[in-house]
């Protein structure tokens, strides 16, 4: 099952999902991104999860599935676990993976989707996640771009084998004699920045709900700290850059930067 969470209560963009990038809703767009990943995969539904009567209507004028879950939930894997419980009685049994298509980040590329769940499939880690390997441009961008939005991406630091050792809002790794290590590295970057996407094991799912949240996780604003502090394991799954690199709509500034991309480099949307 893949699940859009999609929130009306955001802080700092309110009713984030309805705001409108180019002319269509953020929500609009993650729907679409969601359709054309089903599509490669051939055996996922798609919902939306809310909390906001409108944010659902909105869905369901899209023509997307919407469950209404409760106010009291936090987080997006906390109400993409609410969908996932939410099959009628007779209707099968719940989602062994449950992929969060976190309803701000529609710019990732549609295959994403199927690359975490075949790392679930294959491997032995109780949630996978997307990540692409940032150039040096692009880190560059990055780093412009938090001098104005500082929580507005996230990076991960992850091991050779591809599992995640950490997650945070700052630019990580630190890079020492980066002049050296930019001459070396055949255009690529050490940085690997986090794609909003996550893939869990049922059973890792319903851990992460059943705990509070952790003094990392509300340090960072990153509720993947709290599967760290609950002992699960993730894989931090390589994938390849999308037409244009950019994090998830957090700010007004997010969304100027998101319109003048698809200026420039043509609507992800129209893409066959």
């Amino acid at each position: 099952m893949v699940v859009i969470p999609a929130r009306g209560g955001s802080s700092r963009l309110p009713m984030k999902p309805l705001r409108t990038i180019a002319g269509l809703s953020l929500l609009h767009r993650t729907i679409g991104l969601g359709r054309r990943a089903i599509a490669q995969r051939g055996d996922a539904t798609l919902v939306v999860a809310t909390d906001t009567p409108e944010i659902a209507a909105h869905a369901r004028a899209i023509g997307c599935d919407a469950v209404m879950t409760r106010r009291a939930i936090t987080s997006g894997s906390g109400r993409a676990l609410a969908a996932a419980m939410a099959t009628p009685a007779g209707k099968g049994p719940a989602p062994g993976i449950v992929v969060n298509l976190q309803g701000d980040a529609p710019f990732q590329s549609p295959a994403s989707v199927a690359a975490v769940i075949a790392a679930l499939s294959v491997g032995s880690a109780d949630i996978a996640t997307s990540v692409v390997r940032l150039d040096w441009s692009a880190l560059d961008a990055l780093r412009l771009h938090k001098h104005t939005a500082p929580f507005s991406g996230t990076t991960c630091v992850r091991t050779a084998a591809g599992r995640a050792l950490w997650f945070s809002k700052q630019i990580l790794p630190a890079i020492r004699d980066e002049a050296t290590v930019r001459s070396s590295s055949m255009g690529l970057s050490p940085v690997w920045r986090h794609v909003g996407l996550y893939a869990y094991r049922l059973a890792a799912l319903q851990a992460f709900e059943a705990a509070a949240p952790s003094d990392l996780e509300r340090y960072e604003g990153l509720e993947q700290l709290r599967l760290f502090e609950l002992g699960l394991t993730i894989d931090a799954v390589e994938i390849p850059p999308a037409r244009f690199d950019i994090s998830g709509i957090d700010t007004e500034a997010d969304i100027v930067r998101a319109e003048a991309l698809i200026a420039a480099h043509g609507d992800p949307l129209d893409d066959s």
